[in-house]
């Protein structure tokens, strides 16, 4: 049995760089029209939130199998809250090219990370 360090998924740098963008996202959704509370807001942030919580289920299972599966549901809700926010700003809800950018590198740089945990746990369990 593989032993595992007493390492919290609060301590892995996916997950910090991961929760920082659900919060800078859920800054973003405030700009949003009331009228897209219940619609592209709420689906924004539900992605947003998957990222950070998936990594943290997957590394509380203990289990590299699983982790693995975790990390690329994590990995899915990084494209899907990319593309929220593509199309937030394609229709103009979200004009500001400040917040686009920013939030355009946090999800480039998490889904790097993603790729190179998901690649290295992968391999290990080969």
């Amino acid at each position: 049995m593989r032993r595992y360090s007493r390492l919290e998924h609060k301590d892995l740098i996916l997950w910090q760089k991961a929760f920082d963008l659900a919060v800078a996202a859920y800054g973003a959704c405030a700009a949003l029209p009331r009228t897209e509370a219940f619609g592209l807001a709420s689906q924004m942030r539900r992605a947003a939130s998957s990222i950070p919580s998936n990594i943290a289920e997957g590394y509380a299972r203990k289990s590299p199998r699983e982790y693995l599966y975790f990390l690329r549901v994590a990995r899915g809700s990084t494209a899907e809250l990319e593309t929220h926010l593509l199309l937030a700003h394609s229709v103009g809800y979200i004009s500001d090219e400040s917040i686009v950018t920013v939030l355009q590198e946090q999800t480039l740089e998490v889904e790097r990370i993603l790729r190179a945990v998901i690649g290295a746990t992968a391999r290990r369990q080969q």
